[in-house]
């Protein structure tokens, strides 16, 4: 039970998660990014048992078509030894017969192989469509600690301009903010790990490997972030004296003890 990812924990994660953004910023386009991931994620524990579970229609269906293929050649075969019957074969014309029929059988394998592999193609093409779903997802929450650039709030003595983004935050706020995106981006890792377990298609392993290595070079960029903070502002302040304050950034301690949380 400790050694694979279990889709209901992570869906409750997701909903814990975003129960904690929504208390902390209320109406906000993290919080929608939130609860759209948490939906998708229960969409993701619905297609992880279908991709998990045998598709006996379609096995089915494939063992009909081979034995169909195999009722086939053994007619034609009874039907060529038929007719030669009672002849006598030169060595070239053995010899073409013989390569004749190597390239049915080839031809009969490959066609075999094909059908057999059916199954595994319809899984692969739907946990793909879901993984390209959860790599847009890893953009989106990109896009939301985009503007929230630590480099601001260090170097404040700049000069705003008319389309310099809005800090509102407090210190306290802007941490918290920043990780939840990282969490949320690892959380969509996790999904996308899903479809490796269920599916160890070397194709789809080679996808959960590409979404995996996207979020963990976004979610390095917003620890970036973090870090200059810490180091900028310092991590002994409390939470109590600055969580509901509202004056400028430049001018309020850094605070990350209820990082975690």
């Amino acid at each position: 039970m400790h050694r694979q990812l279990d889709a209901s924990r992570i869906v409750d994660t997701l909903q814990h998660l975003g129960n904690r953004i929504s208390e902390r910023f209320p109406n906000s386009g993290l919080a929608g990014v939130a609860r759209d991931l948490h939906q998708a994620a229960g969409e993701t524990r619905q297609r992880i048992q279908w991709i998990s579970r045998p598709h006996y229609p379609t096995r089915i269906l494939v063992g009909l078509f081979i034995l169909l293929m195999a009722v086939l050649i053994g007619l034609t075969g009874n039907m060529i030894a038929g007719d030669l019957q009672g002849r006598e074969l030169s060595g070239l014309r053995l010899v073409e017969f013989a390569d004749s029929a190597t390239n049915e059988l080839l031809l009969a394998g490959a066609a075999i192989l094909f059908l057999v592999s059916i199954e595994t193609r319809i899984k692969r093409t739907r946990a793909q469509h879901v993984l390209h779903e959860l790599r847009v997802f890893a953009h989106v929450i990109d896009m939301h600690q985009l503007t929230k650039d630590a480099s601001r709030v260090i170097g404040s003595s700049g000069t705003r301009t008319a389309s310099s983004p809005q800090q509102s935050m407090t210190l306290f706020e802007l941490t918290r903010y920043l990780d939840y995106c990282s969490e949320l981006l690892s959380l969509t890792g996790k999904l996308a790990a899903l479809y490796a377990q269920s599916l160890p298609d070397s194709v789809v392993v080679s996808a959960v490997n590409d979404i995996e290595t996207l979020t963990s070079g976004l979610s390095r960029k917003i620890w970036q972030k973090i870090i200059q903070l810490d180091r900028a502002f310092g991590p002994d302040s409390s939470p109590a004296d600055y969580e509901s304050k509202t004056t400028p950034l430049s001018r309020q301690p850094f605070v990350r003890s209820e990082r975690g949380r």
